[in-house]
């Protein structure tokens, strides 16, 4: 039984490089037999959100932010339970 990660493709890299020369779906979709959610789950990946003020983001650059936020988190709580373990003494 192989390891599934070698048994797994991945095209996620140059499809953001073939989606964004404006590359039509259904000649990805052949080119590359993938189905059809997988491409537009990868659009809906890449399709920035607009910001108020002008800038913008895309949703896996917000799913990253909000992983990194949780990380800063934990490891906050961790520094305070520290000092007030260091307190103590």
């Amino acid at each position: 039984m192989g390891n599934t990660s070698e048994k797994r493709k991945s095209y996620h890299a140059e499809f953001k490089e073939i989606y964004q020369t404006g590359t039509p779906v259904k000649q990805i979709l052949n080119e590359y037999g993938l189905s059809e959610t997988t491409i537009y789950k990868w659009i809906r990946k890449q399709k920035p959100v607009k910001l108020d003020d002008g800038g913008s983001f895309t949703p896996e650059e917000f799913l990253n932010l909000q992983k990194e936020l949780h990380r800063l988190k934990e490891e906050n709580e961790i520094l305070k339970k520290a000092m007030a373990i260091f307190a103590k003494k």
